[in-house]
């Protein structure tokens, strides 16, 4: 027992650093952040309590509305680039010609800055851009789109830059739980005389179940919280029609410095995202362990 107890101490002791930094710099700032947003905060007068007031006005405010809708759109996003991601680490995970090349190419995106991304394909969507070029020399389109000054087209394209910047880290995640699995099964089966697409559906997608659940949820997460691409894209535009609710919260506690209002936006947005990884896990729950 007293070697137990020794064990415990020391491995607390050991966590107390990074216990002590999350404390300061995440649950402090997260406990009165969510207090702040049942007040009338403001530094420049004195704070009252306010209660739902705050909420209310949340709920009623269509640009708020708008951006939640938004954000909940986004997660269509996520369906398409965990596919994107199996597929592309089931074919990377192959020996082939410069493969290590394809793999550092789909990973670019990943280490590259948002602000770099940003330019990039702001350039790309201009309605003189690359993107405009090629669709109108392949007679897709006969004129140019905008699809960042188009209100019905800027979320899709905000949604599809999300897309290729997540789809490499996701792409590596797959590529180490696929490396990891045993060998033994997969040749089980070729001896059974099972194809290709019997072998990825029957052993190896159930055995990257729980890798597929931990992706799900962080995609999920990434985009309800959708902002950096909105900001250095649109910052919200044409017509409002990108704002999401996380970036409601900004504009409105940084921008308008309605900071109790920005807060309550984002406790919101911290609870859709609570709960829908919770969903997840319910649901996405390996059979198992059912």
């Amino acid at each position: 027992m007293s070697h137990y107890r020794h064990s415990s101490k020391l491995a607390y002791a050991f966590l107390a650093p990074a216990l002590l930094l999350l404390a300061a710099f995440s649950f402090w700032p997260v406990f009165y952040g969510s207090y702040l947003s049942f007040t009338d905060f403001s530094l420049m007068r004195t704070t009252h309590w306010v209660g739902l007031d705050n909420y209310q006005a949340l709920f009623s405010n269509d640009m708020f509305l708008t951006g939640l809708k938004n954000s909940l759109i986004f997660l269509l996003v996520v369906p398409f680039t965990q596919i994107g991601a199996i597929s592309l680490a089931v074919l990377v995970n192959n020996q082939l010609p410069a493969i290590r090349w394809f793999r550092a190419a789909y990973y670019v995106p990943v280490v590259t800055t948002v602000s770099v991304v940003g330019i990039m394909w702001g350039f790309m969507f201009h309605e003189q851009g690359t993107l405009n070029y090629v669709l109108l020399q392949l007679h897709l389109i006969h004129t140019p789109l905008g699809w960042l000054s188009d209100d019905a087209l800027a979320l899709f394209a905000i949604m599809f830059v999300s897309f290729w910047r997540g789809l490499g880290w996701y792409m590596v995640m797959y590529l180490a739980a696929l490396q990891s699995l045993p060998s033994e099964m997969q040749e089980a089966a070729i001896l059974d005389g099972a194809n290709r697409w019997q072998r990825f559906w029957r052993i190896t997608v159930p055995m990257l179940y729980p890798t597929i659940m931990v992706c799900s949820i962080m995609s999920v997460l990434a985009a309800l919280k959708a902002y950096q691409e909105v900001d250095v894209l649109t910052q919200g535009g044409p017509m409002n029609s990108t704002f999401t609710a996380l970036y409601y919260a900004y504009d409105q506690g940084l921008k308008h410095l309605k900071l109790p209002r920005g807060l309550a936006a984002s406790f919101v947005v911290s609870v859709c995202c609570i709960g829908i990884a919770f969903t997840c896990l319910k649901y996405l729950k390996p059979r198992h362990r059912e």
